[in-house]
């Protein structure tokens, strides 16, 4: 990510350098004695962690608006006590005016830094609103599938344990769909496209879903849906709505579109979560055979 951002991370370190020369060059040394090194570590420390923030807050974002604010606001703390440290080093004619300036690039900063925080937030409610069907109660990063970004079967199994908590006889259904000769296009296609099919089809299924329904990677090729509120009868027509729709996706692989389609198996969630899990596992094994 810190390639998308490397004029940025240029242009910080010649601002720093700078900064650095200006004073070197209109200031006057001071001598060891007169070093107050309280302030040297509180005013360079603030310079050093807000360069570090910068780093990271580009190394973890693409560009925009908020990466822009948050970034520039880092920045120019991080200049701004960088000067005020410099201060600390060599004697400057306090009428100067570029030296006050460069001091008053931390209350700016910050300021900027606000407004990017501000925007951040807003960022974070649609992201969560977006995230709510891969994580639905809680948020536990832990238990997310690098490859697709949805949870994983230890976090189903506690989801479904949640839920017979929360609702002891209420309806509740748990669907297991399963890639169609997924290890041929692995085999043909090589493992990288096959990460690209399974990403296309959990954002599809994940499109014609409800807020409350969770969508996990069960394991391989195979995904679980665990359906609060949902009857099996319900949850089968759902089931055969997903299929139909992941199978009228046109995924387009390196030799041309390539056909994605899925089967299918459910069960009501009743007893412990283990049960079920191999109850619909069992189901759509025995429908494959």
């Amino acid at each position: 990510m810190l390639k998308l951002h490397r004029h940025s991370l240029a242009a910080a370190a010649l601002a720093v350098a700078a900064c650095l020369l200006l004073y070197a060059g209109a200031g006057d040394p001071k001598p060891l004695a007169q070093w107050r090194w309280m302030d040297i570590v509180a005013e360079g420390g603030m310079a050093v962690m807000a360069g570090l923030w910068f780093v990271m807050t580009l190394s973890s974002r693409p560009g925009g608006l908020v990466t822009r604010l948050l970034a520039g606001g880092l920045a120019a703390v991080m200049l701004g006590s960088w000067a005020d440290c410099q201060d600390e080093f060599f004697r400057v004619d306090k009428a100067a005016a570029w030296d006050n300036w460069l001091e008053a690039l931390v209350p700016f900063g910050m300021l900027v830094l606000t407004a990017g925080i501000y925007y951040w937030r807003h960022e974070q409610f649609m992201l969560n609103d977006h995230l709510a069907k891969r994580e639905r109660l809680f948020r536990q990063h832990r238990a997310f599938d690098r490859v697709t970004q949805l949870a994983d079967a230890a976090y189903l199994r506690h989801q479904i344990r949640l839920e017979q908590q929360r609702d002891p006889a209420g309806k509740c259904a748990l669907v297991m769909l399963d890639i169609d000769g997924f290890h041929r296009i692995n085999r043909e296609q090589g493992q990288r496209e096959g990460d690209r099919v399974l990403q296309a089809v959990g954002h599809m299924l994940l499109l014609n879903l409800r807020n409350e329904d969770l969508l996990c990677r069960y394991a391989g090729d195979r995904f679980a849906l665990l359906l609060p509120g949902m009857g099996e009868g319900d949850a089968c027509q759902l089931a055969r709505h997903l299929c139909a729709v992941v199978a009228m996706m046109r995924h387009h692989g390196p030799h041309g579109v390539l056909p994605v389609t899925l089967r299918y198996a459910s069960t009501p969630v009743r007893g412990d979560a283990d049960g079920v899990m191999a109850r619909v596992s069992a189901a759509l094994e025995a429908g494959a055979a």
